[in-house]
């Protein structure tokens, strides 16, 4: 998935990495058409669909050009219907024109998003194309605490729209699952990462920027993470349609919190649900922190996902948790985040980032005594 600005770092050890199949001919493949090629996901898939003996053409869509000199360039926002004329020819559709900036506003986010997904479903029937690639997140399949681990990638979506861009998804998906009922003849994949990390910034990459990781007293936490390079890769699959359906992507396995505090060397703050969801709803309503109470929940409950759709088909993780933990750990050294709010170095440091902890919630605590006062 791509933001307006996401700094995915290249793909390491690259010539380790990538599996490639090389059983077309070259010349002989689809054409592959993607949306939000100028940056982050799309970005690496556009490379490396464009550097594959497997695709024919790469047809890169933005709002600006991006790196990928052997695509063929268009520059327009994907909420155009002119959008059909440049998918003519196109066998395959991948849309990652996705925005899940944490400050964007909710309001334009989503008007971008279900637009954005509609127009490009609608108009990829228009011009005959056959197949059309969403990638969501499995976030959808919702955190609770009754949920299986791993869940199937059949399981039932029980996600709220509570938690920040997830009721986009939801539509997303909603909107995949209807276009072939409603254009007959066009394949609908859709690939669901977990906890993707690779220069992304969402309010799971955040929590790890706490200087304590907030654990909700009686929770069960497990992690599951998937690195840009192995999305990067699953997408790869799906265009050449080498698997299909509904696909779930992460590394094999999980991590227990506890594995996590002691691989990260973070020490946890316990609170009770009641103060914790509390505090978080009211940072929120007050707009001193930019993730909502509902993101809470993904570090609260199990979310872990089967990937045994894209192992059947032979995709492989080439990373594991611990990996890409590490990696992310990496990333955000010298950030400063409290409840989702990200701290300048100046506010860290007069502070201290415990000290900001607890003014943050403190702050939560005196605007609810100031809303009884003014009640009475």
């Amino acid at each position: 998935m791509s933001s307006p600005d996401p700094q995915v770092r290249a793909p390491h050890s690259a010539e380790v990495r990538q599996r490639r199949n090389h059983s077309i001919p070259a010349g002989r493949g689809p054409v592959v058409a993607i949306t939000g090629a100028a940056s982050g996901v799309g970005a690496l898939l556009a490379q490396r669909l464009a550097a594959s003996d497997e695709v024919k053409q790469v047809v890169a869509i933005d709002e600006r050009r991006g790196e990928c000199a052997e695509a063929l360039w268009h520059i327009l926002d994907v909420r155009d219907p002119a959008i059909a004329e440049k998918l003519r020819g196109a066998d395959v559709v991948v849309h990652l024109a996705l925005d899940l900036d944490l400050e964007t506003d909710p309001a334009a986010r989503t008007a971008y998003n279900v637009r954005g997904t509609q127009t490009v479903l609608t108009a990829a029937a228009a011009a005959g194309v056959h197949r059309v690639v969403l990638c969501t997140s499995a976030m959808v399949y919702g955190a609770l605490q009754d949920n299986d681990i791993p869940l199937s990638e059949d399981s039932e979506l029980r996600a709220t729209a509570e938690a920040t861009g997830v009721g986009d998804l939801l539509e997303i998906e909603r909107l995949g699952r209807r276009a072939p009922r409603a254009h007959p003849g066009l394949n609908v994949t859709v690939v669901r990462p977990a906890v993707l990390v690779g220069g992304t910034d969402t309010a799971l990459t955040r929590y790890f920027e706490s200087p304590r990781l907030l654990v909700v007293t009686g929770s069960r936490p497990t992690w599951q993470f998937c690195h840009v390079e192995d999305l990067v890769g699953a997408l790869e699959y799906a265009a050449l349609e080498k698997v299909e359906g509904e696909l779930a992507v992460g590394c094999d396995g999980w991590l227990e919190q506890e594995e996590v505090e002691e691989l990260s060397g973070i020490r946890r703050m316990e609170l009770p649900s009641a103060v914790a969801l509390g505090a978080a709803a009211r940072l929120h309503r007050i707009g001193l922190t930019p993730s909502p109470a509902g993101d809470l929940a993904y570090t609260m409950h199990p979310w872990v996902v089967s990937v045994g759709r894209l192992h059947d088909a032979g995709w492989r993780p080439t990373w594991t948790n611990e990996e890409v933990l590490a990696e992310l750990l990496e990333e955000v050294a010298g950030r400063h985040t409290v409840a989702g709010r990200r701290l300048g170095r100046k506010d860290a440091t007069a502070a201290g980032a415990a000290g900001a902890t607890v003014a943050l919630l403190g702050a939560a605590a005196v605007v609810r005594r100031a809303r009884k006062a003014r009640r009475r």
